[in-house]
């Protein structure tokens, strides 16, 4: 059963995040490691010369390091693991939408692919912002009263 929800925004440019955190093909891990500390975002958009050509998450970094990096363990092999570059481990060809696409359509999207977020792109494959399932949520899900949100 679909709720009737009253959504006064009906695409994605209206609830998409416009800060993107953006990172080069040949940054290192040690390099994205930095970038996620610093941010409180869990993808990165991956660009070549201003336009998108992959996408990162703070699950695929974990997945391409060593899991000893950091700890007394840690060997020279597990420090290599820092020295991989963004374009070996990054999603290629990352599905994206304009910021015109409605709503409902980029979320039956990320349903169907499977993905957590689509970058927002104008028609140049320039980077605009990033819609994610939290922002979905925000439109969805209004906040309760007391909310943190």
């Amino acid at each position: 059963m679909v709720a009737n929800l009253d959504i006064k925004v009906n695409t994605v440019g209206a609830i998409m995040t416009s800060r993107v955190v953006t990172i080069g093909m040949d940054d290192s891990l040690r390099v994205i490691e930095g970038v996620f500390r610093r941010v409180k975002f869990h993808h990165l958009v991956v660009v070549d010369e201003g336009k998108i050509v992959g996408l990162l998450s703070d699950r695929d970094f974990f997945k391409a390091i060593s899991p000893f990096v950091n700890t007394v363990s840690e060997t020279e092999r597990d420090r290599a693991t820092m020295e991989k570059r963004a374009h070996q481990i990054m999603s290629h060809h990352p599905i994206t939408v304009l910021k015109s696409c409605p709503i409902e359509k980029a979320a039956r999207m990320m349903l169907e692919r499977g993905v957590s977020c689509l970058p927002v792109t104008n028609a140049d494959h320039t980077v605009e912002g990033i819609l994610t399932w939290k922002d979905l949520f925000k439109v969805f899900l209004p906040p309760e009263p007391d909310s943190v949100f």
